[in-house]
C-alpha cells in the first residue's frame, strides 16, 4: 500500500467524519438484480439513446511509486468491447483517462477535468490522494464507483461505490491468516499518513485469533534499497525459539524493492515466511523474482478476488483477448485491472437498469443508492450500497464488501489456502 509522504503538501479540505454512518437524501426504491454467471460475458443490448455515455478512469503511470497503468487500459478495451456489441442500452460508452502522476494537485486537476467534461462517473480508478479528487467531485455531484480502496475517504464519501474493502480489509484478513500460521510478525509499511493506518488493522486480525500484535516498522515509500529495514525486520521475526515468525512488507510497488534486501539478509538468519496483500504482491511480480526458487515461495497472501486461473475470470479475459490482445499494460492477474473489469460491470448493469432515461451523475447516484443490485459472477458477493447493505464498521461507512480470499503462493503460483471468501467485517468492527 501506498500514501502521502508527511512532507507533501494536501488538500485544505477538512477530514471527514469517521465514526458516523451517511445518510440518504434519494428515495429508497428496490431493484431486482440480474446475476452474471461465472464463464458468461454479459451481452450489451440494444435500444435507443440520447448520445455517449461519457466516464473517465485514472491511475498513476511512469511514476517512481506505484503504477497502474492497466487500469485505463483495460477501461478503453472495455469501452472498445461494449460499443462492438451495439453499445449499453444502444448508448456508446466513452472512457476518458487521466494520470495523476502520483500527486494531490495532478489527482484534483483530474478530478476537475472529469466535472468540466461533464462524466456521468468516475469508474475503475486508482489514486491515493482522496482528499485532493473528493472535493471536486462532491461538488459536482459525480459517483466515483469502485476506486482502488487505497484511501479510506473511499469508505466515507457519500459520492463513493467501493467494489472491495480497500486495504484496511486486506490487512485485517492478513492478520487473520498470519495469525493461525505465524509467531512473531514484522510489519514494514511506508512512513505515510495512510501507512499509519495499516499497523491497525493488520493488529485487529491478528488479535481476532489471539495472537500479539505486531512490530510496526516504518520504511520510505520509494526507497532504492531495505537492508537495515529488513534486518529489522529478521531480527523480531527469529526472536523467538522454535516459532517460525513472520515478514510483512507492505510498500506497494516497492515491496519488490524490499524482497530484494531480504533476500539477501535472510541468509543469515533461520527461515522466517513473508506475508502480503495483493497489490504488493501480483503474479507477475512472483515470476520476476524466480517463481518457485523466488524469495515469495510459501508466502501468505491476502486478497479481494478469486485466484487469477479462476474460470470466474473467464469473460474478463475473452474481452482482453478480443480487444487488447498484446497490449501489455493489461496483466489480468492484476488487482487494478481486476478491479477496474468490476467497476466497469456495475456501470453496465446501472446504466442498463435507467433504460431510455436519462443517464447523468444524479441518475446514476440515485440508482446506486436505491438498492440496486449487481452480480459480478462469482468475484464478489453480490453488491448493493444502499444504507442497510452497508457493515457495520464504523470507521468505513461506505464498506459494502468485506469478504476476503487466504491465499499461498506455491510451486511458484498464487493457489488458495482455502475455498471460499472470508468475511472480516466484524475484525473492522473491532479494529475501530
Amino acid at each position: 500500500m501506498t500514501g502521502r509522504r508527511r512532507t507533501r503538501t494536501t488538500s485544505p479540505t477538512p477530514p471527514r467524519p469517521r465514526k458516523a454512518k451517511l445518510l440518504y437524501a434519494s428515495a429508497l426504491i428496490a431493484c431486482a438484480s440480474v446475476a452474471v454467471g461465472c464463464g458468461a460475458i454479459p451481452g450489451a443490448t440494444g435500444g435507443s439513446g440520447d448520445g455517449p455515455v461519457k466516464v473517465m478512469t485514472w491511475a498513476p503511470e511512469k511514476t517512481d511509486a506505484t503504477n497502474k497503468p492497466g487500469m485505463p487500459a483495460l477501461a478503453k478495451a472495455y469501452a472498445r468491447w461494449v460499443n462492438s456489441h451495439g453499445g449499453i442500452n444502444g448508448r456508446q460508452l466513452e472512457v476518458l483517462t487521466c494520470n495523476d502522476h502520483n500527486d494531490s494537485v495532478d489527482a484534483a486537476h483530474c478530478a476537475e477535468r472529469a466535472a468540466e467534461e461533464k462524466v456521468v462517473a468516475v469508474v475503475g480508478s486508482y489514486s491515493q490522494h482522496s482528499r485532493a479528487f473528493l472535493s471536486p467531485l462532491e461538488s459536482a455531484g459525480i459517483p466515483y464507483i469502485g476506486g482502488f480502496g487505497v484511501t479510506d475517504d473511499e469508505f466515507t464519501s457519500p459520492v463513493s461505490y467501493p467494489v472491495n474493502g480497500g486495504q484496511g480489509v486486506l490487512l485485517a484478513g492478513l492478520g487473520e491468516q498470519l495469525g493461525k500460521n505465524c509467531g512473531p510478525v514484522s510489519l514494514i509499511r511506508p512512513d505515510t499518513i495512510a501507512g499509519d493506518e495499516l499497523p491497525v488493522l493488520l493488529d485487529a486480525g491478528l488479535k481476532a485469533l489471539g495472537h500479539p500484535r505486531a512490530a510496526d516498522q516504518r520504511a520510505a515509500e520509494d526507497a532504492t534499497e531495505y537492508s537495515r529495514p529488513t534486518q529489522l525486520a529478521l531480527d523480531h521475526a527469529t526472536s523467538e525459539p522454535g516459532r517460525q515468525g513472520c515478514v510483512v512488507p507492505s510498500l506497494g510497488d516497492r515491496t519488490n524493492t524490499f524482497m530484494d534486501s531480504f533476500r539477501r539478509d535472510s541468509a543469515n538468519y533461520r527461515k522466517v515466511v513473508t506475508g502480503t496483500v495483493i497489490g504488493s504482491i501480483d503474479q507477475s511480480q512472483i515470476d520476476a523474482t524466480g517463481g518457485k526458487a523466488g524469495p515469495y515461495e510459501g508466502s501468505y497472501v491476502t486478497g479481494w478476488y478469486p485466484t487469477a486461473d479462476d474460470k470466474c475470470w473467464y469473460p474478463m479475459r475473452a474481452v482482453i483477448k478480443e480487444q487488447a490482445f498484446g497490449d501489455n499494460r493489461i496483466d489480468p492477474a492484476d488487482s487494478g485491472v481486476q478491479t477496474t473489469w468490476i467497476a466497469y460491470t456495475v456501470l453496465k448493469k446501472v446504466i442498463e437498469s435507467l433504460g431510455a432515461g436519462e443517464v447523468s451523475p444524479l441518475t446514476v447516484r440515485h440508482q446506486l443508492d436505491s438498492g440496486i443490485k449487481v452480480g459480478t459472477g462469482g468475484l464478489t458477493p453480490t453488491l448493493s450500497w444502499r444504507f442497510d447493505a452497508q457493515t457495520p464498521a464504523a470507521s468505513f461507512p461506505r464498506l459494502v464488501n468485506a469478504d476476503v480470499t487466504f491465499q499461498v503462493i506455491r510451486d511458484g503460483r498464487l493457489t488458495s489456502q482455502r475455498s471460499g471468501f472470508v468475511n472480516m467485517a466484524k475484525t473492522l468492527a473491532a479494529a475501530d
